[in-house]
């Protein structure tokens, strides 16, 4: 056991010389800091201890924490840490200027100078290299990219800063009592650079209350820390290194039943991925005696789409339904931004379908049915015009949303399947409502099963456009699943080529599709058991990892949003 922490220690921490040393606290774009990294845990002990010690001193560590969450970010993005000081100090004085002015308009003033200039930045870095592309593509000019560095982690805190200058307009909140609290709430190291995306009205009452983590908290903090590093450490990232990123990375060069099993790699991949880190954020923000709102509820066991997107990623769904999709109207109206997305859009995919007629006639196919099929969801509807305003900007929500996680077709093109797929799944439940909902029968059981299967598999076919490195990709591993045929002697061969990949493959699974009350016991074993028997399953935890890591710690997928 000594051996393996000795061994541990080398490869994560380094021998320690004044170089190593330095390299600790000197930002390196290729070692950036995570929560799976022994150098993390190393920093993290260290900073806990100081923070327990200053637990009845607030405002010393509330300083403190704010120092921590800095360096956690410098670590993570260099000297764009800077950015996200500038930017809290504009949208503290402007949200100060939406409570004490009495006028509507200078109000309305403020906040849209904080929303323009919190997007103007998240455009700069996220999409000016986007619409280069596309001008140089649609004009035939040679416009040079910008040489632009995406900061970690610039998509949740944007969110963030916006959410609170809107919930002061909106009166739902007070502002902060100074801007130490601000620079608190929207720097807190455990969510800051991947979620779960915080409310002010959550999370700001939490500061001004006395520091309580009882053994409840920590109890429950350990178990989400462990099982996160599992998902992220264990699963993810094996599964991505050994078979996941080959297949997409040359599709052309694996079979059939290879291209379908790494869309389905990718999609529990994905899952342990983010559901790790948000796992680890809430329990190193319980140990501090902070409480972060739950990002995933086994999503993957939805019955619908509906109910996807009440289960996955929570917070951001419930940010985009209450900033962006009641903004341009909700269910209640039709606005000009409502429908100018969902129709750029619709016309982009014509025109693309028009230009490749001369090769195919697919894409135009595929356009004029997506059009199709959109407007029937409310023109079958009773009520048309007020699901025509539900559908339009539940289409423009999911459009955005899909623009938001990156600057591409791919992603555009995978919040639309979402969008027509909420827009289908809301009509279908108006022509066939569902009267026995609550009574559990053979027939109610086998429907959810169905229904959870075909969520499942349309969700795992829009991580397809989610995953690829461009839109040819995709399209590319899409027609080789096409190809797929039973041929039981090849899928044994491939199964037992990968057979580790494919075994934790099914333990992601099971372990997603564990019932609820199973987990629950077993968090009750965990907690009933003697502090030495948790040391003793910590300590085996930390040797899986350890002995399962391949390649280093590897950055979270969300980490590029």
């Amino acid at each position: 056991m000594i051996d393996v922490l000795q061994d541990w220690f080398t490869k994560n921490i380094g021998v320690i010389t004044p170089e190593q040393i330095k390299a600790w606290f000197v930002f390196d774009e290729k070692a950036p800091l995570l929560f799976n990294t022994g150098l993390f845990l190393g920093l993290f002990l260290v900073f806990y201890f100081w923070y327990i010690l200053l637990r009845k001193a607030n405002t010393v560590r509330m300083l403190y924490v704010i120092a921590f969450s800095l360096f956690f970010y410098y670590k993570s993005s260099g000297i764009y840490f800077l950015l996200l000081l500038g930017s809290s100090i504009v949208d503290y004085n402007l949200g100060n200027l939406v409570h004490r002015t009495t006028s509507e308009v200078n109000k309305k003033l403020c906040l849209a100078f904080s929303v323009v200039l919190n997007l103007g930045f998240l455009g700069y870095f996220k999409y000016s290299n986007f619409l280069v592309d596309i001008t140089n593509t649609i004009s035939g000019t040679k416009f040079a990219f910008f040489d632009v560095i995406l900061p970690v982690g610039i998509s949740f805190y944007t969110f963030q800063s916006i959410s609170y200058i809107i919930e002061v307009y909106r009166k739902e909140i007070e502002p902060t009592k100074g801007y130490i609290d601000y620079l608190f709430f929207v720097s807190f190291f455990p969510q800051l650079v991947a979620g779960p995306i915080v409310r002010a009205k959550d999370f700001l009452p939490q500061i001004y209350q006395k520091l309580h983590v009882s053994q409840e908290d920590i109890n429950r903090a350990f178990l989400l820390i462990i099982g996160g590093l599992i998902k992220k450490t264990v699963i993810s990232d094996y599964i991505s290194i050994n078979f996941v990123d080959r297949i997409f990375d040359l599709p052309n060069s694996y079979t059939a039943f290879e291209n379908l099993m790494a869309a389905y790699g990718y999609t529990i991949q994905i899952y342990c991925d983010f559901s790790g880190y948000s796992d680890m954020a809430i329990g190193v923000a319980l140990l501090l005696g902070f409480k972060l709102p739950t990002n995933f509820r086994t999503p993957y066991q939805s019955a619908s789409i509906t109910e996807f997107w009440r289960r996955w990623h929570i917070s951001l769904s419930t940010w985009l339904k209450d900033f962006l999709y009641i903004s341009v109207g909700g269910n209640r109206k039709g606005t000009f931004a409502g429908f100018l997305f969902p129709a750029l859009f619709f016309f982009g995919v014509i025109v693309w379908g028009i230009s490749f007629s001369n090769t195919s006639n697919i894409p135009l196919i595929l356009g004029v049915v997506s059009l199709v099929v959109f407007c029937l969801t409310f023109l079958l509807s009773k009520d048309r015009e007020r699901t025509m305003f539900t559908n339009v900007n539940l289409m423009t929500t999911m459009l955005l949303g899909g623009l938001w996680h990156g600057a591409s077709i791919r992603f555009i093109i995978w919040g639309a399947l979402h969008g027509l797929a909420l827009a289908v799944h809301k009509i279908i439940l108006e022509i066939f409502p569902n009267k026995e909902e609550n009574k559990k029968t053979i027939l109610s059981s086998f429907t959810r099963v169905l229904s959870i299967l075909l969520t499942f598999h349309f969700v795992a076919f829009c991580w397809i456009f989610f995953r690829a490195k461009d839109f040819a990709t995709a399209l590319q591993v899409i027609e080789n699943i096409g190809k797929l045929t039973v041929d039981f002697n090849q899928w044994l061969v491939v199964a037992q080529g990968y057979k580790n990949v494919f075994a934790l493959m099914a333990i992601g699974y099971f372990w997603h599709y564990i019932p609820e009350r199973v987990m629950v016991a077993v968090q009750n074993v965990f907690v009933a058991m003697p502090l030495i028997a948790r040391a003793i399953v910590l300590g085996l935890i930390f040797w899986l990892v350890y002995a399962t890591a391949s390649a280093g710690p590897q950055p979270f997928i969300y980490f590029q949003f």
